[in-house]
């Protein structure tokens, strides 16, 4: 009866679908998060008569033969870039980046990671950081009698004192892109590291060579699409329960067979 393994990979799978949108619908108030999506594919087939063989009784060729289906496997959860809406804070270094692009950040293990979050922060040394306290790449530096601080489009940071009239450029931040921005790897923290599937990133100043650019006082929301997200919800319900339907039939039908006398 192999029809019980079959429902139960269904189940699993459906199962797994409902845990990736209710990752979703959490992170649907997370600054710069996109919405992941998970992938299944079909199991192995047991061959029991291969298409084209030929038969016994008149050496015919079988057209399409009898293939039989194993159930469904996980195929990726895979990430669906999308730019969320932005919104105005007026905050000197809340920044948006304003169409592709990553900011690249220093981990503590020396490994760039790589967000779309830009509320970014002053440490007490004066360092531009993220709200983990991971030093943005290239490293700026505020200098403590700075009064206010600007960016630009292009990513120039300028910082204000009360004692000149011309600003003081402080650094230009820079945007990172990947041929497979789906290939990078979630290590959570809004944060995503470089794999092989992703290539390596393509750094460039904002506003070229395809980049966004940057969108100073600004945020960007979340890019879950909440009605989406309860549609999608529903029809993993429903495929939840027509699997359980599956096993209950099947195990009938066992019963069924074992009272045979």
């Amino acid at each position: 009866m192999r029809a019980l393994q079959i429902a139960a990979t269904g189940m699993s799978a459906q199962q797994m679908r409902v845990e990736v949108i209710s990752n979703n619908l959490a992170n649907m108030s997370t600054t710069g998060y996109n919405a992941r999506r998970a992938e299944f594919a079909d199991l192995q087939y047991q061959q029991a008569t291969r298409p084209g063989t030929l038969t016994a009784t008149n050496g015919a060729m079988v057209p399409a033969g009898v293939q039989l289906g194993l159930g469904v496997r996980p195929a990726s959860v895979t990430i669906m870039p999308a730019q969320g809406s932005l919104t105005e804070t007026k905050g000197d270094l809340d920044i948006a980046v304003d169409g592709s692009g990553y900011l690249e950040v220093t981990l503590p293990s020396g490994l760039s990671g790589y967000t779309r979050d830009g509320s970014l922060k002053r440490s007490a040394e004066g360092q531009v950081v993220t709200s983990e306290g991971y030093p943005l790449v290239p490293d700026i530096t505020i200098p403590e009698d700075a009064r206010s601080i600007s960016i630009n489009a292009n990513g120039e940071v300028f910082a204000y004192f009360s004692d000149r009239v011309e600003p003081e450029n402080l650094g230009q931040i820079t945007l990172a892109n990947f041929i497979n921005e789906k290939g990078l790897e979630a290590v959570g923290s809004n944060l995503f590291l470089e794999t092989v599937a992703s290539g390596p990133p393509q750094v460039a100043t904002p506003g070229q060579e395809g980049l966004g650019t940057i969108r100073s006082g600004f945020l960007e929301e979340s890019a879950v699409d909440p009605v989406r997200e309860i549609a999608e919800l529903i029809k993993a319900q429903r495929g939840y329960e027509l699997n359980s339907k599956v096993i209950t039939a099947a195990d009938q039908m066992l019963g069924t067979t074992v009272q045979v006398r």
